[in-house]
Protein backbone atom coordinates (compact mmCIF):
# COMPACT_ATOMS: atom_id res chain seq x y z
CA UNK A 1 0.00 0.00 0.00
CA UNK A 2 1.21 3.25 -0.73
CA UNK A 3 0.74 6.43 1.63
CA UNK A 4 0.96 9.77 0.90
CA UNK A 5 4.50 11.34 2.21
CA UNK A 6 5.86 14.73 2.14
CA UNK A 7 9.64 15.85 3.89
CA UNK A 8 9.25 19.67 4.87
CA UNK A 9 11.78 21.72 6.33
CA UNK A 10 10.87 23.82 9.65
CA UNK A 11 11.68 27.12 11.02
CA UNK A 12 13.21 28.31 7.22
CA UNK A 13 11.87 29.47 4.05
CA UNK A 14 14.93 28.33 1.64
CA UNK A 15 14.90 24.49 1.81
CA UNK A 16 17.58 22.05 3.53
CA UNK A 17 18.45 25.01 6.14
CA UNK A 18 16.19 24.15 9.02
CA UNK A 19 15.06 21.22 11.01
CA UNK A 20 13.52 18.16 8.31
CA UNK A 21 10.49 16.70 9.13
CA UNK A 22 9.08 13.22 8.07
CA UNK A 23 5.41 13.22 7.50
CA UNK A 24 2.71 10.61 6.50
CA UNK A 25 -0.24 12.20 5.64
CA UNK A 26 -2.21 9.07 6.21
CA UNK A 27 -1.41 7.10 8.73
CA UNK A 28 -4.93 5.06 9.42
CA UNK A 29 -4.62 1.49 9.88
CA UNK A 30 -0.24 1.47 10.45
CA UNK A 31 -0.17 0.42 14.39
CA UNK A 32 2.57 1.87 16.85
CA UNK A 33 5.13 -0.58 15.77
CA UNK A 34 5.14 -0.06 12.16
CA UNK A 35 4.99 4.00 12.94
CA UNK A 36 8.10 3.75 15.39
CA UNK A 37 9.96 1.36 12.46
CA UNK A 38 9.36 4.19 10.15
CA UNK A 39 10.17 6.64 12.22
CA UNK A 40 13.41 5.00 13.25
CA UNK A 41 13.90 4.30 9.45
CA UNK A 42 14.48 7.83 8.55
CA UNK A 43 16.40 8.61 10.94
CA UNK A 44 15.23 12.26 11.40
CA UNK A 45 14.15 14.16 14.32
CA UNK A 46 10.59 13.40 14.15
CA UNK A 47 8.14 11.91 11.78
CA UNK A 48 4.63 12.17 12.27
CA UNK A 49 1.66 10.33 11.51
CA UNK A 50 -1.95 12.19 10.25
CA UNK A 51 -5.09 10.33 11.21
CA UNK A 52 -9.04 11.21 11.85
CA UNK A 53 -9.58 13.43 14.77
CA UNK A 54 -11.18 12.03 17.73
CA UNK A 55 -11.44 15.21 19.51
CA UNK A 56 -14.21 17.84 19.47
CA UNK A 57 -12.90 20.79 17.30
CA UNK A 58 -9.71 19.41 16.18
CA UNK A 59 -8.93 19.25 12.18
CA UNK A 60 -6.39 16.24 12.60
CA UNK A 61 -5.27 14.05 14.78
CA UNK A 62 -0.68 13.77 14.59
CA UNK A 63 1.20 11.12 15.95
CA UNK A 64 5.04 12.26 16.54
CA UNK A 65 7.69 10.07 16.89
CA UNK A 66 11.41 10.30 17.43
CA UNK A 67 14.03 7.19 16.46
CA UNK A 68 13.49 5.45 19.66
CA UNK A 69 9.93 6.50 21.07
CA UNK A 70 6.64 8.54 20.90
CA UNK A 71 6.34 12.23 22.16
CA UNK A 72 3.42 13.36 23.25
CA UNK A 73 3.72 16.99 22.13
CA UNK A 74 6.69 18.82 19.93
CA UNK A 75 7.08 22.17 18.40
CA UNK A 76 8.54 21.78 14.73
CA UNK A 77 6.75 18.31 13.99
CA UNK A 78 3.75 20.67 14.64
CA UNK A 79 4.52 23.46 12.36
CA UNK A 80 5.17 20.78 9.96
CA UNK A 81 2.67 18.83 10.29
CA UNK A 82 0.61 21.87 10.08
CA UNK A 83 2.42 22.72 6.62
CA UNK A 84 1.93 19.48 4.52
CA UNK A 85 -1.39 19.25 5.67
CA UNK A 86 -2.67 22.56 4.71
CA UNK A 87 -0.40 21.89 1.07
CA UNK A 88 -1.91 18.51 0.69
CA UNK A 89 -5.40 20.15 0.43
CA UNK A 90 -6.51 20.23 4.40
CA UNK A 91 -9.26 22.71 5.26
CA UNK A 92 -9.45 23.85 8.72
CA UNK A 93 -12.74 24.79 10.38
CA UNK A 94 -12.05 28.17 11.58
CA UNK A 95 -10.41 30.84 8.83
CA UNK A 96 -6.67 31.31 9.41
CA UNK A 97 -6.86 28.34 12.61
CA UNK A 98 -5.61 25.01 12.21
CA UNK A 99 -6.50 22.77 15.87
CA UNK A 100 -4.51 19.94 16.14
CA UNK A 101 -4.65 17.06 18.24
CA UNK A 102 -2.16 15.27 19.94
CA UNK A 103 -1.32 13.18 22.76
CA UNK A 104 -0.88 16.52 25.23
CA UNK A 105 -3.71 18.03 23.70
CA UNK A 106 -5.25 20.24 21.13
CA UNK A 107 -2.86 22.95 19.78
CA UNK A 108 -3.87 26.13 18.32
CA UNK A 109 -1.95 27.26 15.13
CA UNK A 110 -2.07 30.61 13.58
CA UNK A 111 -1.68 30.80 9.59
CA UNK A 112 -0.87 34.25 7.86
CA UNK A 113 1.53 35.99 5.50
CA UNK A 114 4.56 36.28 6.70
CA UNK A 115 5.17 40.47 7.12
CA UNK A 116 9.13 39.57 6.19
CA UNK A 117 8.90 37.02 3.44
CA UNK A 118 6.45 36.20 0.68
CA UNK A 119 5.87 32.71 2.24
CA UNK A 120 3.20 31.80 4.78
CA UNK A 121 4.25 32.35 8.82
CA UNK A 122 2.36 29.35 11.11
CA UNK A 123 2.63 30.16 14.94
CA UNK A 124 1.39 27.34 17.52
CA UNK A 125 0.57 28.14 20.67
CA UNK A 126 2.84 26.88 24.00
CA UNK A 127 1.36 24.02 25.59
CA UNK A 128 1.63 24.39 29.20
CA UNK A 129 4.90 22.94 30.69
CA UNK A 130 4.47 19.75 32.46
CA UNK A 131 8.05 20.45 34.83
CA UNK A 132 8.95 23.69 36.24
CA UNK A 133 11.34 24.71 38.71
CA UNK A 134 14.82 25.26 39.16
CA UNK A 135 17.12 21.97 38.10
CA UNK A 136 18.20 19.73 41.11
CA UNK A 137 21.74 20.34 42.13
CA UNK A 138 22.57 16.83 40.62
CA UNK A 139 20.92 17.35 37.50
CA UNK A 140 22.81 21.03 36.76
CA UNK A 141 26.30 19.25 37.74
CA UNK A 142 25.30 16.70 34.85
CA UNK A 143 24.20 19.42 32.55
CA UNK A 144 27.61 21.19 33.58
CA UNK A 145 29.79 18.73 33.19
CA UNK A 146 28.55 17.21 30.21
CA UNK A 147 28.99 20.51 28.62
CA UNK A 148 31.94 21.79 30.10
CA UNK A 149 30.85 24.56 32.09
CA UNK A 150 31.41 26.00 35.48
CA UNK A 151 27.92 27.44 37.83
CA UNK A 152 29.53 30.78 36.88
CA UNK A 153 29.56 30.42 33.33
CA UNK A 154 25.17 29.93 34.01
CA UNK A 155 22.89 33.18 34.55
CA UNK A 156 19.98 30.78 35.53
CA UNK A 157 18.58 27.35 34.99
CA UNK A 158 14.57 26.09 35.02
CA UNK A 159 13.02 23.13 33.97
CA UNK A 160 10.83 23.48 30.84
CA UNK A 161 9.33 20.65 30.24
CA UNK A 162 6.37 20.23 27.79
CA UNK A 163 6.71 16.94 25.83
CA UNK A 164 10.82 16.51 25.77
CA UNK A 165 11.73 16.86 29.40
CA UNK A 166 14.26 20.06 28.66
CA UNK A 167 16.59 21.39 30.82
CA UNK A 168 17.06 24.92 29.94
CA UNK A 169 19.75 27.05 31.10
CA UNK A 170 20.76 31.09 30.27
CA UNK A 171 24.04 31.88 29.65
CA UNK A 172 25.97 35.25 29.13
CA UNK A 173 25.38 35.84 25.62
CA UNK A 174 25.76 33.52 22.11
CA UNK A 175 29.24 33.50 21.54
CA UNK A 176 29.22 31.21 24.71
CA UNK A 177 26.36 29.46 23.02
CA UNK A 178 28.18 29.03 20.11
CA UNK A 179 31.23 27.84 21.58
CA UNK A 180 30.34 25.08 23.49
CA UNK A 181 31.59 21.20 22.84
CA UNK A 182 29.50 19.15 24.34
CA UNK A 183 30.51 15.69 25.87
CA UNK A 184 27.37 13.31 23.97
CA UNK A 185 28.21 10.58 25.79
CA UNK A 186 28.15 12.31 29.45
CA UNK A 187 24.94 13.99 28.65
CA UNK A 188 22.59 11.06 26.99
CA UNK A 189 19.74 10.20 29.20
CA UNK A 190 19.53 14.57 29.68
CA UNK A 191 17.95 16.77 27.76
CA UNK A 192 19.08 20.00 27.91
CA UNK A 193 18.53 23.38 25.77
CA UNK A 194 20.94 26.82 25.97
CA UNK A 195 20.21 30.32 25.01
CA UNK A 196 22.13 33.38 25.48
CA UNK A 197 21.46 36.83 23.97
CA UNK A 198 23.29 38.21 20.38
CA UNK A 199 25.21 41.08 22.39
CA UNK A 200 25.58 43.14 19.15
CA UNK A 201 23.22 43.08 15.45
CA UNK A 202 26.22 41.44 13.67
CA UNK A 203 26.74 42.81 10.54
CA UNK A 204 26.31 41.25 6.93
CA UNK A 205 28.74 38.34 5.84
CA UNK A 206 28.61 40.47 2.34
CA UNK A 207 31.16 42.55 3.43
CA UNK A 208 33.38 39.75 3.83
CA UNK A 209 33.83 40.01 0.53
CA UNK A 210 36.01 36.75 -1.72
CA UNK A 211 37.91 36.58 1.73
CA UNK A 212 35.42 34.18 2.77
CA UNK A 213 36.46 31.61 0.19
CA UNK A 214 39.59 31.55 2.23
CA UNK A 215 37.97 30.09 5.49
CA UNK A 216 38.22 26.53 5.70
CA UNK A 217 34.93 24.62 4.97
CA UNK A 218 32.43 22.97 7.66
CA UNK A 219 30.57 24.64 10.25
CA UNK A 220 33.38 23.92 13.03
CA UNK A 221 36.01 25.13 11.13
CA UNK A 222 34.02 28.19 10.05
CA UNK A 223 33.77 29.20 13.75
CA UNK A 224 37.49 29.37 13.92
CA UNK A 225 38.91 32.81 14.11
CA UNK A 226 41.03 33.93 10.42
CA UNK A 227 44.86 34.04 10.85
CA UNK A 228 45.78 37.24 11.49
CA UNK A 229 46.89 39.90 8.87
CA UNK A 230 48.78 43.26 9.90
CA UNK A 231 46.41 46.68 9.91
CA UNK A 232 43.51 44.12 9.83
CA UNK A 233 40.89 43.63 12.51
CA UNK A 234 40.39 40.15 12.35
CA UNK A 235 38.46 39.42 15.00
CA UNK A 236 35.65 41.93 13.79
CA UNK A 237 35.56 39.75 10.84
CA UNK A 238 35.21 36.85 12.35
CA UNK A 239 32.28 37.95 14.15
CA UNK A 240 30.59 39.34 10.71
CA UNK A 241 30.88 35.62 9.48
CA UNK A 242 29.58 33.86 12.98
CA UNK A 243 27.04 36.53 13.69
CA UNK A 244 25.67 37.12 10.40
CA UNK A 245 21.53 35.92 10.84
CA UNK A 246 19.42 38.66 12.27
CA UNK A 247 18.18 37.19 15.90
CA UNK A 248 18.55 38.64 19.52
CA UNK A 249 18.81 35.27 20.83
CA UNK A 250 20.92 32.06 19.77
CA UNK A 251 19.56 28.48 21.05
CA UNK A 252 21.03 25.21 21.17
CA UNK A 253 19.19 21.46 21.77
CA UNK A 254 21.49 18.53 22.89
CA UNK A 255 19.45 15.01 22.91
CA UNK A 256 21.89 12.60 23.10
CA UNK A 257 20.24 8.88 22.80
CA UNK A 258 17.54 10.39 20.17
CA UNK A 259 19.63 10.08 16.77
CA UNK A 260 20.49 13.41 16.18
CA UNK A 261 22.69 14.47 19.38
CA UNK A 262 22.13 18.26 18.54
CA UNK A 263 18.41 18.89 17.03
CA UNK A 264 19.09 21.31 14.38
CA UNK A 265 15.71 23.89 15.38
CA UNK A 266 13.66 22.95 18.12
CA UNK A 267 9.83 24.63 18.83
CA UNK A 268 9.04 22.42 22.32
CA UNK A 269 12.80 24.02 23.83
CA UNK A 270 11.92 27.54 22.52
CA UNK A 271 8.72 27.36 23.96
CA UNK A 272 9.58 25.71 27.13
CA UNK A 273 12.52 28.46 27.18
CA UNK A 274 9.98 31.03 26.65
CA UNK A 275 7.16 30.46 29.43
CA UNK A 276 10.33 30.71 31.68
CA UNK A 277 11.95 33.51 30.69
CA UNK A 278 9.73 36.18 29.76
CA UNK A 279 7.17 36.08 32.82
CA UNK A 280 10.73 35.84 34.77
CA UNK A 281 11.60 39.21 32.95
CA UNK A 282 14.97 37.96 31.74
CA UNK A 283 13.59 38.47 28.21
CA UNK A 284 11.29 40.85 26.55
CA UNK A 285 7.83 39.59 25.49
CA UNK A 286 8.82 39.42 21.37
CA UNK A 287 12.22 38.25 20.63
CA UNK A 288 14.03 36.31 17.28
CA UNK A 289 16.10 33.01 17.75
CA UNK A 290 18.32 31.82 15.33
CA UNK A 291 19.49 28.31 16.03
CA UNK A 292 21.30 25.37 14.00
CA UNK A 293 24.52 27.65 13.09
CA UNK A 294 27.31 25.17 14.53
CA UNK A 295 25.48 22.56 12.28
CA UNK A 296 25.50 24.50 9.15
CA UNK A 297 21.94 25.31 9.78
CA UNK A 298 20.13 28.79 9.57
CA UNK A 299 17.06 28.09 11.13
CA UNK A 300 14.92 30.73 12.46
CA UNK A 301 12.17 31.37 15.46
CA UNK A 302 10.19 34.46 16.21
CA UNK A 303 8.44 34.30 20.02
CA UNK A 304 6.02 36.37 20.92
CA UNK A 305 2.99 36.70 23.34
CA UNK A 306 -0.46 37.55 22.61
CA UNK A 307 -4.47 36.62 24.49
CA UNK A 308 -2.28 34.98 27.28
CA UNK A 309 -0.06 33.06 25.72
CA UNK A 310 3.29 32.32 24.36
CA UNK A 311 3.75 31.63 20.54
CA UNK A 312 5.99 30.30 18.47
CA UNK A 313 6.48 30.99 15.06
CA UNK A 314 8.35 30.07 11.85
CA UNK A 315 7.73 29.39 7.96
CA UNK A 316 8.05 25.34 6.75
CA UNK A 317 9.03 24.32 2.85
CA UNK A 318 8.16 21.25 1.15
CA UNK A 319 11.86 19.32 -0.19
CA UNK A 320 10.29 15.74 -0.55
CA UNK A 321 6.99 15.46 -1.73
CA UNK A 322 5.78 11.55 -2.83
CA UNK A 323 4.84 8.52 -1.44
CA UNK A 324 5.76 5.92 1.00
CA UNK A 325 5.27 1.95 0.61
CA UNK A 326 3.92 0.07 3.48
CA UNK A 327 3.50 -3.50 3.43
Amino acid sequence: MERPYKQVDVFTSVPYRGNALAVVLDGAGLSEADMLRFANWTNLAETTFILPPTRAGADYRVRIFTTTTELPFAGHPTLGTAHAWLEAGGRSSRPGVVVQECAAGLIEIRTEADPDDDGRRLALKAPPLVRTGPLEDDVLEWALSGLGLVAGDVLGHQWVANGPLWAGLLLRDADAVLALEPDFAALEGLEVGVIGPHTSAGSSAAGYGDERAERPKGARAELEPLPGRPGRDDAGVFQAVVATAPADYEVRAFCPGEGLPEDPVTGSLNAGLAQWLIPAGLVPESYTVRQGTRLGRDGHVQVFTDDGGVWIAGQAVTCIDGTMRTR
